[in-house]
């Protein structure tokens, strides 16, 4: 009961502890509880108490033991319970030898998988499915191939298996090849090709596949709807999540939701994102962590930071992402000292930071200007054993220069153990423009230019600082060497909700479907805003 209904795999223990005489019945409760809560290092300490204590395994033992060494990459103790298999007698029980096979091909030794598999007395299905999935995980595919072939019965999960291995190997023909093959697919067997195309790319390929499934499940829906997220439609995610609830009877998931509200998140479609929390509470997915965390994570990046706030709140339990996407909300939206005393929360609830909380710390200590107690996290991070990367120094080098601190800053960045990027380097350019420092902007441009040659914007910045300091002629100059290499500003682009759909509109767009409505209108607005008093942005 506790080991299987109630999980508390410490008070089983205890019970077996006080048991005078177990035997293997009871051993094999507590190892299978033990890989339930995958607590294998647990499992595989109380095997080696059994055998001390001279309790017989028996055929369930040893695949038990086998997945927990397999798990923790324990090769050579799994060697030894080889041994302990031959010598109890367990060599011709099939379930023991698939495991063999198993715990040898996650270690790379497909040989001695192989031996194993040629000393079984019956090989089924599943030890073929095995030794062929063993070659898969060991780069093998002519091996796989060639057993495949030769297989005397192949079932689903064997198709399926081969599949995957040529998805995995990158091979997609092969896979689709062999896909239009197998005689009986299954939901799983279509969910596998489909999958294959969402990982090398092919949207269009998992679109056409998608239409042809005669009975899709949720898992089918979230390859498709995270497949759009992945490569950046986000439309085209909202979309399908929109259509599968119109159009199936399949109930969406936890990763159904997170997969719709980043897409909401990064398309900033705030009301639908509203709608998908109240969904999310009508279907009793509201305590899940992975949902919230989205949802913090959407309100939080939708402007909504009070919303963002109060879900984390709300959360009975709180992982790390739950804790960094809050941190980083607050100080992004400028609430750095809400930012800090969450951090001091944090550690006081005794969650380890790792390397994205400290990036929110030392974002909040630069919008607070506190250079000092930003210095201080910064060396703090050896107390987590977190090593500074690149986003960490650059956090330190916007901190220095956004104080003013230019010369500080600009020693920061020579002392990294890294070169700087073009974050940094824009970040030094732009406080530069703010504290109209000419020289180190020259500088911070010759490396701009080194690292993003085309990109127009680190020019048009320059050229705004030499206006700033009144040498125009330089500004002038450097706009003719923009224009000259070609390159053009990228223009702004705008994202709004109407009627349930994000649209998208650029500076000067003469390409949207209703320009002439929208510019009518917009000549409309002027015209009243002139009527007020104003003029060119300027009130009177």
């Amino acid at each position: 009961m506790y080991c299987a209904e109630l999980k508390n795999m410490n008070y089983a223990r205890r019970i077996l502890d006080d048991i005078p005489d177990p035997n293997v019945v009871i051993y094999n409760s507590v190892f299978k509880g033990y890989a339930q809560n995958e607590q294998y290092r647990d499992l595989i300490s109380l095997f080696s108490q059994m055998m001390k204590v001279d309790v017989k395994p028996n055929c369930y033992t040893f695949p038990m033991v086998l997945k927990s060494l397999a798990k923790v990459s324990a090769l050579r103790e799994g060697q030894e319970v080889h041994c302990w298999v031959i010598k109890n007698g367990f060599k011709s029980e099939p379930f023991v030898g698939t495991t063999l096979i198993d715990m040898y091909s996650s270690g790379g030794e497909s040989g001695q998988a192989y031996k194993v598999f040629g000393e079984m007395p019956v090989r089924n299905v599943v030890a073929w499915t095995s030794i062929i999935n063993g070659f898969i995980i060991c780069h093998n595919m002519n091996l796989a191939r060639r057993l495949f072939e030769l297989a005397p019965a192949r079932d689903t999960i064997l198709w399926n298996t081969m599949v995957s291995g040529y998805i995995e190997a990158g091979d997609l023909a092969m896979a689709r090849n062999l896909f239009d093959r197998m005689p009986n697919k299954d939901v799983m067997s279509w969910n596998t090709m489909l999958s294959g195309y969402v990982d090398n790319g092919d949207m269009d390929a998992c679109e056409k596949l998608f239409e042809e499934i005669p009975t899709r499940n949720v898992f089918s829906w979230n390859v498709l709807i995270g497949g759009y997220g992945r490569h950046g439609h986000f439309s085209e995610a909202l979309n399908a999540f929109k259509r599968m609830l119109v159009e199936s009877d399949v109930c969406p998931n936890n990763a159904t939701l997170v997969a719709a509200l980043s897409a909401c998140t990064r398309l900033g479609a705030l009301d639908l994102g509203k709608w998908l929390h109240v969904y999310a509470e009508s279907i009793g997915y509201t305590g899940n962590v992975y949902v919230e965390n989205a949802l913090i994570d959407m309100y939080a990046k939708c402007g909504l930071i009070e919303s963002a706030s109060n879900v984390f709140k709300s959360m009975a339990k709180k992982d790390l992402i739950s804790w960094n996407t809050i941190i980083g909300g607050l100080a992004m939206h400028g609430h750095a000292a809400d930012a800090l005393a969450l951090f001091a929360q944090m550690q006081t609830a005794g969650v380890k930071p790792d390397a994205i909380t400290f990036i929110g710390v030392l974002s909040a200590c630069t919008h607070l200007g506190l250079v000092e107690d930003g210095f201080s996290y910064f060396q703090s991070m050896a107390d987590y054993s977190v090593a500074p990367e690149i986003e960490h120094y650059g956090c330190m080098v916007d901190m220095y220069a956004r104080a003013g601190l230019l010369h500080q800053a600009i020693e920061f960045v020579r002392e990294m153990p890294m070169e700087a990027d073009g974050v940094i380097w824009a970040s030094l350019l732009g406080a530069c423009r703010i504290h109209k420092n000419v020289e180190l902007a020259e500088l911070a441009l010759e490396r701009l230019i080194e690292l993003e040659p085309e990109n127009p914007s680190n020019y048009l910045m320059l050229s705004n600082i030499y206006g700033g300091s009144g040498n125009w002629k330089k500004a002038s100059t450097l706009k003719v060497a923009m224009r000259g290499t070609g390159f053009r500003k990228v223009p702004g682009c705008s994202l709004i909700e109407v009627n349930d759909r994000v649209v998208e509109f650029y500076s000067l767009d003469e390409r949207h479907p209703e320009k002439e409505e929208i510019y009518r209108c917009l000549r409309s607005l002027i015209k009243q805003i002139r009527s007020f008093g104003y003029e060119k942005g300027i009130v009177p």
